[in-house]
């Protein structure tokens, strides 16, 4: 018995210290805005975006920044922005948590805010970015995505629903974005209506109760594993680790990125190398 308590107390501790160490990096490192007001904080455009005055092609982009204040430490805020061909400006459609208290109930936020701003001073990193004629046939199943999404009026930072959980019910309902969700998208994990569901990228599995634990494997995840909506894994592909906090560790040099037509940017890198629920 005393054998038994010596190793569950052994695998708490371990835990405990896998799960923090990477945040408590993130907030040494001096690049989350800590002391700044949100009123102050920086909101406007981190030039990521194709100007829509001189692309004229339909584009799709998905960004990730880390949350505000400390909650950046352990997770990001994501977004979808969608520009149909022609179109003068881009939409945006995220979950943001002050809606639901204050903004009438809906957390949904459908604005044409800049499609690459910065988060309350913290810089966006592209996770997807799909140009053209995929980029045309996905804009209107992304709307009824939007729009069939079933948290709309309930938000949780922890362990979701969350604006983690409303991307990643877009992904797997549009499959063809292939969206590799990073580590640090605390709430991704939180499927809506069950505990069973093909992976936000649409490339695997996952079983998941309630985004607290669950075991995830897709061809562009990798494989992960979640305790408390903290996320460890490892992606062969990229070759790359997945740790709380830190989001991704690359073991190799990132290769040279695709052509524009379809162009996937890596999650966050390690606060060292420079690496993500609001």
């Amino acid at each position: 018995m005393a054998r038994s308590m010596k190793k569950i107390l052994t695998f708490i501790v371990i835990f405990l210290v896998a799960s923090l160490v990477g945040p408590a990096a993130v907030l040494l490192s001096g690049d989350l805005e800590l002391k700044r007001h949100w009123r102050d904080a920086a909101g406007g455009s981190s030039h990521q975006a194709p100007d829509p005055a001189v692309t004229r092609e339909a584009v799709v982009q998905v960004y990730a920044a880390r949350a505000y204040n400390w909650r950046g430490a352990f997770g990001v805020h994501p977004w979808i922005a969608v520009k149909p061909g022609g179109a003068r400006e881009y939409t945006v459609y995220e979950v943001i948590g002050w809606r639901v208290r204050h903004g009438g109930g809906n957390a949904i936020g459908i604005t044409n805010r800049p499609p690459d701003g910065h988060w309350y001073g913290n810089t966006p990193e592209l996770l997807l970015d799909i140009r053209g004629t995929q980029a045309e046939a996905a804009i209107p199943k992304i709307r009824k995505a939007v729009k069939d999404y079933p948290y709309k009026c309930v938000y949780r930072v922890w362990p979701g629903p969350n604006s983690n959980t409303f991307v990643a019910h877009v992904a797997r309902q549009v499959p063809e974005l292939a969206l590799d969700l990073p580590a640090t998208a605390v709430g991704k994990d939180f499927i809506p209506g069950g505990v069973f569901a093909a992976t936000p990228s649409g490339t695997g599995w996952q079983v998941s109760l309630y985004g607290l634990v669950g075991v995830l494997a897709g061809v562009e995840e990798g494989v992960e594993v979640s305790l408390l909506a903290m996320t460890f894994g490892i992606d062969p592909g990229d070759l790359s680790l997945k740790m709380p906090g830190w989001g991704r560790i690359r073991l190799r040099a990132k290769t040279a990125a695709p052509p524009a037509t379809l162009a996937k940017a890596a999650p966050a890198a390690p606060p060292a190398a420079k690496s993500t629920a609001q």
